[in-house]
């Protein structure tokens, strides 16, 4: 494991930007419900899928943040809203682990079919139990970056719910969860929080491959995810490396540069690993980079 303390920007060295197009894409997903996403276009084959958290979007600062790091790398990224998130069709969900984790599969498959080959993929909070979800069932991504990401998702329910929501929940058949000015932000169904209790990240963790290197990303000032949960996922994913940011919150709000350079740092340290091939998602063998 390893600790940083606010250090200079990464971007000082960097050399000049490439030139890089920025798209819409709208990719169906296996329902088919539309999926929005951005695509960093640097003309690069290699490219990176960031995925957002909960209640979020792909347009929140870290996900921003590290598209544009990655495409100032001439790498190109692609981040997209879940369905039932931001610009995508579906119903939003308050589970919803493993359909997320599907979502992805799509978008994978769709850029692969497209002769693209994905270098890593990277999940803050929520997103990052999807990337280690998917990482743990179809083993094709060498390069997982889990971003503040729950371990225990058993915890973190009552302070959303409030006490005694397994009781309420099941006389009621739903929970609405309201905002301090009491309007609606989101409907809490019995099955959705059943998907979510029988999600099982420890076991997921023990399925990912020893081939597939990950990287959890926590900072010690995080309210929404203890940084205990990072420590958890260090004991159990075979090949893992730890790095806690010292006074980092959830979502990195003064450490953005400290952030995008580890994640930059782990994923060219990493390819170059590889070596001159990797399989694709449709088992195929590919060149790298």
């Amino acid at each position: 494991m390893s600790v940083t303390r606010p250090t200079q920007s990464y971007r000082q060295g960097v050399q000049q930007d490439p030139v890089v197009q920025r798209r819409r894409v709208v990719i169906p997903n296996s329902h088919g419900e539309k999926l929005v996403g951005i695509l960093h276009e640097t003309g690069s084959k290699q490219l990176v899928i960031v995925c957002h958290g909960f209640q979020s979007t792909k347009d929140r600062i870290p996900m921003v943040n590290l598209a544009a790091a990655l495409e100032r790398e001439g790498i190109s990224a692609f981040r997209f809203d879940f369905s039932g998130n931001g610009e995508s069709e579906g119903s939003f969900l308050y589970g919803n682990y493993r359909r997320e984790a599907e979502d992805l599969r799509a978008i994978v498959q769709d850029f692969c079919a497209k002769g693209r080959v994905i270098t890593a993929i990277i999940g803050h909070s929520k997103g990052g139990n999807a990337v280690l979800l998917y990482a743990s069932k179809y083993n094709d991504i060498s390069i997982v970056i889990n971003i503040s990401g729950r371990f225990n998702l058993k915890r973190g329910i009552e302070g959303r719910l409030g006490l005694g929501y397994l009781q309420r929940i099941k006389q009621n058949g739903f929970i609405d969860v309201r905002n301090k000015k009491g309007k609606l932000e989101y409907r809490v169904t019995q099955e959705s929080l059943m998907d979510r209790l029988s999600t099982d990240i420890h076991a997921a963790c023990h399925m990912i491959c020893q081939d597939c290197r990950v990287l959890t990303i926590h900072g010690t000032k995080d309210k929404m995810v203890p940084a205990e949960d990072a420590l958890e996922f260090d004991k159990f994913i075979p090949n893992h490396k730890l790095h806690i940011i010292e006074g980092a919150d959830h979502e990195f709000t003064s450490h953005q540069d400290e952030l995008a350079s580890l994640v930059i740092q782990f994923i060219k340290a990493n390819y170059q690993k590889d070596g001159p091939t990797s399989k694709r998602a449709d088992g195929t063998i590919d060149s790298r980079m």
